[in-house]
């Protein structure tokens, strides 16, 4: 019975397994129906049906990579071809799968590393040597097509490996008759039909190359490639609409086909619709961001939206992998021109321009980049070279002209010009180039003439009125200037620079409604402007009406969502009118987005700055430096911060690398040597204080250098001296309060408040000059008095973290119940600020309230751990909460070195108290 039984089952087990196979023959043959007729999507749901009975057929797994190889799923090929190999695919078969796969992505060198060692096949021959070719050595690419061909004498794979190094050799006839050769071979050869197709697009045989793709489209019409090559030269073409039927075709036959989303991306950015293109490009980045094609035309879309940094990446990532590439070097060099990046670009360009040599473009661009740089002689040289190149190349001669006369050489200057008007007598720039250049050297009837010429061939250009007007302007013929601009603004409605002109004239005249009436028609026919709406914010500062000029610069942002500059003059409102909370909201929301953006790195840092937060504010600033590394203004922001985090050491290395980038950066020197003044290095110091006076002698820095230096040594009276030379050259209310220090220390207490009350006098609103006379008062016991000032400057600025916090210490020191909501509102409107912490937590300590008060001393000190007075309460509130030996450890720190400090008496009675 035993026996019977395993009899059944494994006839039971044998009938399945023939039921399975003959399943899996028909759901195959179906698929390679399907496959024949086009219907790719369909032929894999077979095969894909079969794999759910025979999970491990390596022979269905290689039928889908071929398909999937075809339809140019590239990275689902090489996975499944993979697993094919793995379930025991013959070599033979599967090798030529996989390293079509590879070749298709791009990984040149991995299709060599898999298929070394494999027997001598043509086919695998080929593909190796295809291989060779996309790592640019040509030889070894010729010996393995060579070989191919022994084998097998006019295989189409070499022959057309053959035809490509023909063509990369200049030999385009040779590499037509190599496609030939292989079309002969096999007509319906689709490769060979796509190659030879390819070959006559490169030598703009449009037409005959279109048929060609067609005649595959007729062969196979889910031929994925055929479909987008296709697409790609409509698209040169102009031929738009029938270039979206072609990738609409492919991606029918293959839908999320990343070369699809590419081709679609391609059309967008030729549609003049860069955001659309933008976004179909990061999707396929995000799955394939090593796809060259799509890397370069990221590169290109970013430089077309302004997104500068990003085009800077992608390009350098490109010609990292492609550095033959005279376009992408060129865009890469105008994006560094665009971005105040002049010597950089030159260095990209450096290549082409080797021994005297460079093309046409990359010389303009040479030129570009030394007029970028005011090295006016090599921008000549340089476009005179590429005029030589291009004798008749109106804009050239133009660039020259402009060359000329910031070299200072007005009279080549005008005859360049002049030719290049004569060259090409409808150019609009050229024209207007010679016309302002006439116009700059005061040649009011000369530019007008040239002017009145241009308007013969080009009547309706609005530039050439506009430009007219500010020469009627430039005259004084206000009315006429009125009536050119006006004309501008009627040949096309959307010229700003006519209404912006005409706006700032009614300014100039004094007629602000004048001047708003216009600005108000325009955005009337141009709703959204940018530029409009933000003039118009201009005008309501200029009325001082901040509120509406905010709400101008909301309404342009909410229009413009793309705009990062619009958003930078928003987040810098924000900040001007004090509402940093909205400022720090919307710059870490763009951040996000544009997370190497120089301007909004800076401008978080600033609302992060504004809200307390230095911490963040020094993480921003820092990515900055990462952003910008040859800044020295980056570094001198990131030394600026820490020497108000009072981190003196590391604000020394950033102030020394400004130094390196820029030596001559004033506020750099100025910074350092008062560094050097702190650390008592006065002679270091003073070298730089003369060193800047002879620099600069009609500046203030040096002078107020030399007065930081002598009063740190308590030489007063001749401290004063150099502040009030400082003052002669620059007056400034920071002079004035060193001056007042100066004074206050010589004993001479009047004279200082004198000073004081007559700089206030003169400056009403000057909020720091209020706040040192609080403080002045504070240091003096004048509890009252300074009380007093700070009630009254907190009635116009509410939100004043400073005069909160003093406020608050006063209220303490009178015993006035208010001091403790007092500091907790400027503890709540800065919460990082350790002197605001120390004021809220000493409080809190002193009305009872140790724990609370312990906490937020903490959060202090480790914000500013070496400033010594916040140190002191922290130990005073430990020992009363009976940590006798933290108290202890804090002022042992505390009481070491120089002990001129406010608490300095007070941190001795307790040390002597706990010991």
């Amino acid at each position: 019975m035993t026996i019977c039984r395993l009899s059944i089952a494994l006839l039971g087990t044998l009938l399945l397994t023939a039921c399975e196979r003959g399943s899996v023959e028909q759901l195959r043959a179906e698929a390679v129906a399907y496959h024949q007729r086009g219907e790719t999507q369909a032929a894999l749901i077979q095969l894909k049906n079969a794999l759910e009975i025979t999970p491990r057929d390596a022979e269905v797994r290689a039928m889908m990579a071929t398909m999937y190889n075809d339809s140019g799923e590239v990275l689902a090929a090489e996975k499944e071809i993979r697993k094919a190999m793995d379930y025991g695919a013959p070599p033979a078969q599967a090798l030529p799968v996989l390293a079509r796969a590879l070749l298709l992505q791009g990984q040149f060198q991995k299709v060599l590393d898999e298929t070394a060692g494999a027997s001598a096949d043509p086919t695998l021959l080929s593909l190796r040597g295809d291989a060779w070719l996309g790592l640019a050595n040509i030889e070894q690419a010729g010996k393995h097509y060579e070989a191919a061909l022994k084998i097998k004498p006019d295989f189409p794979g070499a022959l057309m490996g053959q035809g490509k190094l023909a063509y990369l050799a200049g030999d385009a006839a040779g590499a037509r008759e190599f496609a030939r050769r292989a079309l002969a071979q096999a007509p319906d050869d689709t490769d060979a039909l796509m190659f030879e197709a390819d070959l006559l697009r490169a030598q703009r045989e449009n037409q005959t190359a279109l048929a060609r793709y067609d005649r595959v489209i007729a062969l196979r019409p889910a031929h994925r490639s055929a479909h987008i090559e296709k697409s790609f030269l409509l698209v040169s073409l102009g031929r738009f609409a029938d270039a979206r039927k072609e990738i609409a075709a492919a991606e029918k036959n293959t839908p999320g086909s990343l070369l699809v989303t590419y081709a679609q991306a391609l059309l967008f950015y030729s549609e003049n619709r860069p955001t659309a293109a933008h976004d179909a490009l990061q999707q396929v980045l995000r799955a394939f961001p090593e796809h060259m094609p799509s890397v370069l035309l990221a590169g290109a879309v970013s430089y077309n939206l302004g997104y500068l940094h990003q085009a800077e990446q992608h390009l350098r990532n490109y010609l990292a992998k492609v550095p033959g590439n005279d376009y992408a070097r060129q865009l890469l060099a105008a994006t560094l021109l665009r971005n105040g990046q002049s010597p950089d670009a030159l260095s990209v360009l450096e290549p082409s321009l080797k021994s005297g040599g460079g093309t046409m473009q990359a010389l303009a661009l040479a030129g570009e980049s030394y007029m970028q740089a005011h090295e006016y002689q090599k921008a000549s040289e340089m476009f005179g070279r590429a005029i030589a190149l291009q004798p008749e190349h109106a804009v050239l001669q133009t660039s020259l002209g402009l060359s000329k006369l910031g070299a200072g050489d007005k009279s080549a200057a005008i005859d360049a010009l002049q030719q290049a008007v004569r060259l090409d007598a409808q150019s609009p720039q050229a024209n207007i180039a010679l016309a302002q250049t006439e116009l700059g050297l005061g040649h009011f009837e000369r530019a007008l003439a040239v002017l009145t010429e241009a308007e013969k061939s080009l009547p309706d250009n609005p530039a050439l009125h506009d430009l007219k007007g500010q020469v009627r302007q430039a005259k004084g013929d206000l009315d006429k200037a009125r009536a050119s601009y006006a004309r501008a603004l009627e040949l096309q409605p959307s010229y700003y620079p006519a209404a912006g002109r005409m706006m700032q004239l009614e300014l100039k005249a004094g007629r602000p409604a004048e001047a708003r009436k216009h600005m108000e028609r325009f955005l009337a026919q141009n709703k959204g402007h940018l530029d409009a709406m933000t003039a118009m914010a201009g005008l309501a500062d200029f009325e001082n009406k901040a509120d509406e000029a905010t709400r101008w610069l909301e309404q342009a942002s909410a229009a413009n969502p793309q705009s990062v500059p619009a958003y930078v003059r928003l987040i810098s409102q924000y900040l001007l009118v004090r509402q940093p909370q909205k400022a720090l909201t919307l710059a870490r929301k763009l951040q996000v987005d544009h997370p190497r953006n120089p301007d909004l790195l800076d401008l978080l840092g600033k609302s992060q700055l504004a809200n307390g937060d230095m911490n963040g504010a020094l993480e921003s600033y820092m990515k900055l430096v990462f952003t910008l590394p040859l800044s020295a203004q980056a570094q001198m922001q990131v030394a600026a911060l820490l020497l108000v985090m009072d981190r003196p050491t590391q604000a020394e290395d950033y102030l020394k690398n400004a130094l390196a980038l820029q030596p001559d950066f004033p506020a750099a020197q100025l910074a350092l040597a008062e560094l050097h003044v702190r650390n008592g290095h006065y002679d270091i110091a003073r070298l730089m204080s003369a060193r800047l006076q002879r620099k600069y002698p009609n500046a203030s820095a040096g002078y107020q250098l030399e007065g930081d230096i002598l009063l740190s040594q308590g030489n007063a009276a001749d401290a004063l001296q150099a502040f009030d030379k400082a003052a002669q050259r620059a007056p400034s209310n920071e002079l004035v309060i060193k001056a007042a220090h100066a004074l206050r220390q010589a004993g001479q207490r009047d004279a200082a408040a004198k000073r004081l009350a007559a700089w206030q006098q003169k400056h009403p609103d000057d909020t720091r000059i209020a706040l040192f006379l609080a403080e002045t008062a504070l240091a003096d016991g004048a509890m009252l008095s300074a009380t007093n000032q700070l009630q009254a400057l907190l009635k116009t600025q509410p939100d004043n973290v400073v005069a909160l916090n003093n406020l608050a210490w006063a209220y303490q020191q009178q015993g006035d119940k208010r001091a403790a909501a007092t500091a907790e509102r400027a503890a709540t409107l800065a919460p990082e600020k350790p002197a605001v912490l120390d004021t809220y937590g000493w409080i809190l300590v002193e009305g009872g309230e140790l724990p609370q008060g312990l906490e937020l001393l903490r959060k202090a000190h480790g914000l500013a751990p070496t400033a010594r007075d916040i140190r002191y309460h922290l130990a005073a509130a430990l020992a009363r909460s009976g940590d006798k030996a933290g108290a202890r450890q804090h002022l042992e720190q505390v009481l070491k070195g120089d002990n001129r400090f406010p608490q300095a008496v007070a941190a001795r009675e307790l040390a002597a108290t706990l010991r």
